[in-house]
């Protein structure tokens, strides 16, 4: 299943895109098995965090930027190679344990999609795969 969605603002963010994912899972009607959430892009990726608290979300970023800051040392031309870093550290997907037909996240998990390169089209891919 593919989700596309528009992202406005240039600042780098974590999207909330656990009730997407759910839902497609819910349409699979699988109520045993695995999902696959899957990023297409190279200066965005997939994480699983806490959300209880938005500041997580921002130190999040603030760390990113802090490991993996623009370099002016960098050759890319686009001139977002800290973005294709990030994107590599991170990841491109993330799998999830289907059980009783919904996702198995703890209790203060959500999924994300990470954008370290807006404002950008976006589009991730969910696969689900039953027993």
């Amino acid at each position: 299943m593919l989700f596309n969605f528009k992202l406005s603002t240039p600042a780098e963010g974590l999207v909330d895109i656990t009730n997407e994912v759910s839902e497609a899972v819910k349409e699979s009607g699988v109520l045993e098995g695995i999902c696959i959430v899957f990023c297409p892009h190279t200066t965005a990726a997939i994480t699983i965090n806490e959300n209880a608290d938005p500041d997580v979300q921002t130190d999040f970023i603030k760390g990113m930027d802090r490991f993996f800051p623009d370099l002016q040392i960098f050759r890319h031309a686009e001139g977002n190679s800290d973005a294709h870093i990030k994107s590599s550290a991170v990841g491109a997907s993330e799998t999830l344990i289907i059980t009783g037909g919904k996702l198995l996240l703890g209790t203060w998990q959500d999924i994300y999609f990470c954008e370290f390169d807006g404002p950008r089209t976006r589009k991730f891919f969910v696969k689900v795969i039953g027993d």
